[in-house]
């Protein structure tokens, strides 16, 4: 075996790897594959004698190429989400990391749709130092190195993103805490299909707002809501509860359908709007946080 063969090998080993952490990067399959391509090329064109740890090597690699794209793509407004609906829900995960007690959470999470449109509203360096750290287990050092910061710097920009992420920043918890459960008595009552359990959590005058057909579609009353149950129903079998600009929402997608926010707006015990939202730039625009199941 010559030195090209073993070099191809060596990454074809390393590669479902770098795939994992460059999707957890971009949320695409297809953009983390170029990604990881690229990497190939820049290890082609390299000197491999002087690399000493070869995987920590194409993991920097990665870690720039999505950097780089994050941040072209932030600057494109008018470049969309990408389609969680399509993609893979899971990909290997990251081998042999011993994560510190607070990110050990995260790595349960795999790369859940959930976790994944909240990664999207990260900032482009909070989001490379949460995967690269919390997720695969790289050491700070290497991390500031690749965002052109100080070890402490690239420490901070983990726990912010953490912050987000695990809601471990969410205000007003005692609020928050009875919207959810009106929220969860809904959804169950979606499950369930019981019509008259989703009246008695929707207030009477209740609109419900969706940019998913017609411009300002607006849906009023709580009969004419829950008589959409199976909707609901469908919906909520795979919703994910988040805070969404300070409302309690769910994030959810149907199979060959947009990812959907649905942000309920909560009074006492009844819920009194409701606004689905699935326009991408929408969804990329609001500060989501993961809410504990």
């Amino acid at each position: 075996m010559n030195d090209d063969q073993w070099l191809a090998e060596r990454f074809e080993t390393d590669r479902p790897r770098l795939e994992a952490v460059a999707f957890r990067m971009l949320g695409s399959s297809g953009e983390a594959e170029d990604a990881v391509q690229e990497a190939w090329f820049r290890l082609a064109a390299s000197d491999t004698a002087r690399i000493d740890n070869l995987s920590g090597w194409l993991t920097t690699v990665v870690g720039r190429v999505c950097l780089d794209q994050l941040r072209r793509r932030k600057s494109r407004a008018e470049q969309p989400m990408p389609d969680y609906g399509t993609e893979p829900t899971a990909l290997p995960g990251p081998a042999d990391v011993e994560a510190d007690p607070e990110s050990a959470a995260v790595i349960a999470d795999s790369v859940s749709l959930a976790l994944l449109v909240v990664l999207e509203t990260l900032d482009p360096a909070e989001r490379l130092a949460f995967v690269l750290h919390d997720m695969f287990g790289v050491p700070f050092d290497d991390i500031a190195q690749i965002v052109d910061r100080t070890p402490t710097a690239a420490r901070k920009l983990a726990s912010r993103a953490r912050a987000r992420v695990r809601g471990t920043d969410v205000p007003q918890r005692k609020e928050v805490s009875k919207q959810r459960s009106v929220v969860e008595a809904f959804l169950a009552a979606a499950r369930g299909g019981d019509f008259e359990a989703l009246v008695s959590v929707l207030d009477p005058e209740i609109t419900l707002r969706t940019d998913a057909a017609e411009v300002g579609q607006i849906i009023r009353g709580a009969a004419q809501i829950a008589g959409g149950a199976m909707t609901f129903a469908a919906m909520a079998s795979a919703a994910q509860l988040v805070l969404a600009d300070g409302k309690i929402g769910v994030i959810s997608s149907l199979p060959n359908a947009a990812t959907r926010v649905l942000v309920f707006t909560v009074e006492g015990d009844r819920i009194i709007a409701m606004e689905g939202i699935t326009d991408p730039d929408r969804v990329r625009g609001m500060e989501l946080t993961l809410l504990d199941a």
